[in-house]
Order: C-alpha cells, then sequence, then structure tokens
C-alpha cells in the first residue's frame, strides 16, 4: 500500500497537516501562501527602484558637481 503523502505547515512554531485542515483553512493557507509570494515580488521590485533611483540622484548630482557645457555655443 503506498503512503499517504502529508504536506507539514508550521504555525507559530507548531506543527499541522495541510491534509488534515478543513477546507476552509486549506483556502486560508493558500492566501497567505500566496501573498507572502506576493509580498515578496512586491520587495524586490522595491529593491530594484530603490538601486535604480540612488544610480539616477548619484548621476544628478555628479552633473550638478561638473562644470557646465557650454550651451550657448549651439
Amino acid at each position: 500500500m503506498a503512503e499517504k503523502k502529508t504536506t507539514p505547515i508550521s504555525i507559530d512554531d507548531k506543527e499541522y497537516i495541510l491534509e488534515d485542515m478543513t477546507k476552509e483553512q486549506q483556502l486560508y493557507v493558500r492566501h497567505v501562501a500566496d501573498l507572502d509570494r506576493k509580498i515578496g515580488s512586491a520587495q524586490f521590485n522595491i529593491d530594484q527602484m530603490q538601486i535604480g533611483r540612488n544610480g539616477f540622484m548619484e548621476l544628478l548630482k555628479q552633473s550638478l558637481e561638473s562644470p557646465a557645457e557650454d550651451v550657448a555655443a549651439e
């Protein structure tokens, strides 16, 4: 006989078995997992944007510190 596959879930340092949960509880677990994934993705995007912003700020500072090009010659 094949063993029944179980999926352990840890909540506040307590172990639960997903398959032993009610359908409603399983739905909550899926919502939490999906929201964790979305939060991770959002944090990844924030990190990219922050680094990009810092890069553009450095470029701006460098351009403000360097001598102005002669735009009157154009």
